[in-house]
Order: structure tokens, then sequence, then C-alpha cells
């Protein structure tokens, strides 16, 4: 059975669904886009969700075509309409469509930001790649200097994952300076000696919801907390390391650039995190 989509403003099938061929996310991926998981039928930590979209939006000087409000609403009717118990809601906002092809933004007056939603079904609490870690690779990080407005500039990402299939892996940390900045759709960490590094925020990194989640439940649990970039030869020394995304959840590492970590399974800081946000998370859901 088609999915139902949202796209301005309309519900309806997959199939009828289009955007003008001038639409700037189309053109010039201008636009910005949030992913919400979906545990129980609910929205997980949608709240944060919707503060960092209005951050990315106030960056790139773009306005949202509804209130945070009936944003809620139209994820939360999606998640009815398509009956998912688990998965995600995609949701897109670009600057819209003046009708031509112009390096200069139109006049928001005028012309109305596209907003597209839709949902995929899929599993993420039992998932096999959580029970067997993720393989890692090191790619050099090119990407533009501001990774904390989350845009839908995704192809250099989208190739590194390539790069890692390539490989024989599963993902890619990205590089710079020879510090990992982070995953191709994730936050990066390494645990040494009882200790969860990550890199501290700024604009090198996307400000991720999971991560902002994770640490705070890894604080309450009296974990060790530095965050401090590291290097690929850290993370290939260390006793063990994860990810965290919305899509994921904690994600544990089990070798990175062909070095095994620890006893080559997910280690137990990962697998512990884990257990507590898909918990909290449950219980938190609206």
């Amino acid at each position: 059975m088609s999915r139902t989509v949202y796209v301005n403003g309309n519900y309806l099938p997959e199939e009828e669904a289009t955007v003008s061929i001038f639409d700037r996310g189309f053109l010039f991926a201008d636009g910005v886009y949030e992913v919400t998981s979906i545990l129980d039928g609910k929205l997980v930590d949608f709240a944060g969700h919707a503060a960092r979209l209005e951050r990315s939006l106030t960056e790139l000087d773009m306005q949202s075509p509804v209130s945070m409000e009936a944003l809620l609403d139209i994820h939360r009717e999606l998640v009815a309409r398509n009956g998912i118990e688990q998965g995600m809601v995609y949701m897109q906002i670009t600057r819209g469509s003046d009708g031509d092809r112009d390096f200069v933004f139109p006049d928001p007056e005028t012309t109305k930001p596209s907003l597209v939603l839709f949902t995929q079904a899929k599993e993420l609490v039992d998932t096999e790649a959580a029970q067997k870690g993720n393989r890692i690779i090191s790619v050099e990080d090119i990407r533009w200097g501001r990774r904390d407005i989350k845009t839908v500039q995704l192809l250099y990402p989208s190739m590194a994952k390539m790069m890692a299939r390539k490989a024989g892996a599963d993902d890619a940390w990205l590089v710079q300076d020879g510090f990992v900045t982070e995953g191709t759709s994730n936050n990066a960490y390494i645990v040494k000696d009882g200790k969860i590094i990550t890199r501290n925020l700024s604009s090198d990194i996307l400000h991720g919801i999971t991560r902002t989640a994770v640490l705070k439940f890894a604080r309450e649990a009296q974990m060790k907390i530095e965050e401090r970039p590291f290097t690929i030869d850290e993370a290939k020394a260390a006793d063990e390391a994860f990810t965290t995304s919305a899509s994921a959840f904690v994600m544990p590492v089990v070798s990175v650039d062909g070095a095994t970590l620890g006893d080559g399974a997910p280690g137990p800081v990962a697998r512990r995190l884990r257990e507590i946000y898909i918990a909290e998370m449950r219980k938190a859901a609206i």
C-alpha cells in the first residue's frame, strides 16, 4: 500500500507528490531537514528536533511555513495515517521556488518555503547492526565549514558511506587536521579506561539531538565524559567506540581502519547506553 506523504499543506499518496523543478532545495541544496524517530507509534525527542530546526532556519535566514505546534500535528498525523510503530519521520524545508533559477535568494514575502514530510517504517531497537557492531574506516573531511547547520547538502557524506562499503566496512568517520569530526550521519565517540571521549560542540560538527540525550544519561549514570577532539590512532587504541544518531540510537563500533577494538564485540559502555537511551526515550516519547 502506498504511503501518505505531506507536501505544502496536502496529505496525498506518494505517487502524487510533486515539487517544482525550480525548488531551491533541488537546484541549490538550499534547505534544512530533521529526522525524528518513532517508537511505539510515538515521536522521540521532538522538542529537541524542533529547536534545532529553528536554529538551522535562523542561521540560513529562512522562514518556516508553519509553526512548530503545527509541525508536531503534521508529524503525528503522518504516523497515524501510515500506521508506523517503529521508524522515522523525515521533514524538509527549502527556500521554495520563485519559478526560475537565480543564485540570489527570492523575496520571502512572495516566495513561500516548501515543506515536505514522509515516514519510513524501520526496525530501530532489535537490529543486527547493534548486536554485531559497525566497522568504521576513516576518510578526509572536505565538507563546508558550517556542519552545525543541518542542511540537505549530503553528497559527500553519501560518498563517504560508499567508500566504506567498497572497503568492506559499514560506515566512515570524517577526519580533519588529524582529528575525527564526526561520522557520515552520526556523532562519534571512543571509550578509554572507562572514559567517554567525544568532540566538543562547534561549527565543525552537527549538534546531535541524540548526542545531547546520551551524554545526559551517561552523566546521570556516573560515567566519565571528556569533550575534546580525538585522533584515529586514539580510536584504534580505544577499548570500545560507538556512534549516536536519531535513526540508530547508540550504535557500537567494533573496528576502526581494520583495528579491532576490545574483543571485537560491542562494548559494555555502548551496550548500557543503548539500553538506557531506548528505555528513557520510550518513556518520554509523545
